[in-house]
């Protein structure tokens, strides 16, 4: 129960192809073109990729940035259009080819297609549709800044619209918090009047069933109970929430994915409980998340009465207790707790998972 209390308050391939020669007895085949080259007759060609770039309205882009990645190749060109909005790239490898274009103040695109080996291609207009002011504002704001405006969506969340539902990220390449951010945040879960509401019905739960029998009966009783129960979602919020994501500089959120298959992302869900994504992007051992979880129970032992107390046996055992719930938790916040949630903001942008 005291766990379920801790969870709702802290939360090309390359496809080039190639004939060969015919040879008849007595005569020297001729050597292949070139990559890049096309053959015509006796002369040979620079096999090109070019096009316009316009906006939706037919107006000519300049200064748009065109990256090619084309077949047999993982490395990108990039070249950028000229002042009518024109682009070309020389030598392009026959098969398959992905444009990327980029244009201030224009909602990025892609294009692909295929480049056939007897041809230069000159594309249709290419248009881009204006970038949302959302998009816009978020592209001349800092790291902090944009971390900031994240965490402000998050605090929106709630499950049923009641419970604080902080601690999931529907974005899934979010901007790491800073360790002022990750305090904040702590606090905010903590301080919230649902946490007062909530702690004081599984109180009432525990008073009636007479859970935790040493903290006495009536209403001092209660009022220990309550107490120990706030205490625990404080502990256990700012150490897990704050105190170790700061010291191991990583990120104390469940990221949703909502992609794949099931099995992929209830894996990805259960194994969060133990690996954490770093301040740096990377997934990484949760030291902070564990820690956490053994440290407030450790803790606890400070004001739970000694007639309740099991030393050091109790303490493991709510630690692995904790992982477990934690990974019961994530899947839940994958596969059930976003249709619940309310102030979950709608993505303009596709996100990309793994």
């Amino acid at each position: 129960m005291r766990l379920v209390l801790t969870l709702l308050c802290c939360f090309p391939v390359c496809l080039i192809s190639s004939a060969g020669a015919q040879q008849t007895p007595g005569t020297i085949p001729d050597a292949p073109a070139p990559a890049g080259m096309q053959v015509q007759g006796d002369a040979t060609a620079v096999r090109t990729l070019s096009g316009v770039v316009t906006d939706v309205d037919g107006a000519l882009v300049p200064g748009a940035t065109v990256t090619l990645l084309e077949a047999g190749s993982t490395k990108r060109r990039s070249t950028v259009a000229d002042g009518n909005g024109h682009f070309s790239f020389s030598n392009v490898a026959a098969g398959p080819y992905l444009l990327t274009i980029i244009a201030k103040g224009m909602q990025p695109t892609t294009q692909k297609g295929t480049l056939n080996a007897d041809e230069s291609l000159e594309l249709p207009p290419i248009a881009l549709g204006a970038a949302t002011s959302e998009e816009v504002e978020v592209s001349s704001l800092t790291q902090v800044e944009i971390a900031e405006m994240q965490m402000k969506q998050e605090e929106k969340q709630r499950l049923v619209g009641l419970v604080p539902n902080f601690y999931v990220s529907y974005v899934w390449k979010a901007a790491p918090m800073t360790p002022k951010q990750k305090f904040k945040l702590a606090a905010r879960s903590i301080i919230d009047p649902a946490t007062f509401v909530i702690a004081a019905g599984f109180a009432g739960l525990e008073q009636s069933s007479d859970e935790y029998s040493g903290f006495g009966p009536g209403w001092e009783g209660y009022g220990k109970r309550y107490g120990a129960l706030l205490a625990d979602g404080a502990i256990g919020g700012m150490l897990g929430g704050a105190v170790f994501p700061v010291l191991f500089h990583q990120d104390p959120r469940y990221f949703y994915m909502g992609k794949g298959t099931v099995w992929h992302r209830a894996l990805y869900a259960i194994s969060t409980s133990v690996i954490s994504r770093g301040d740096n992007g990377k997934r990484q051992p949760a030291y902070a998340s564990v820690l956490g979880d053994f440290a407030s129970g450790a803790i606890s032992n400070l004001y739970y009465p000694a007639a309740n107390r099991n030393g050091a046996g109790l303490t493991i055992e709510n630690g692995f207790l904790g992982i477990a719930s934690d990974a019961a938790t994530n899947l839940l916040q994958e596969f059930l707790l976003k249709k619940l949630s309310t102030g979950v903001k709608k993505p303009t942008t596709t996100q990309t998972t793994p």
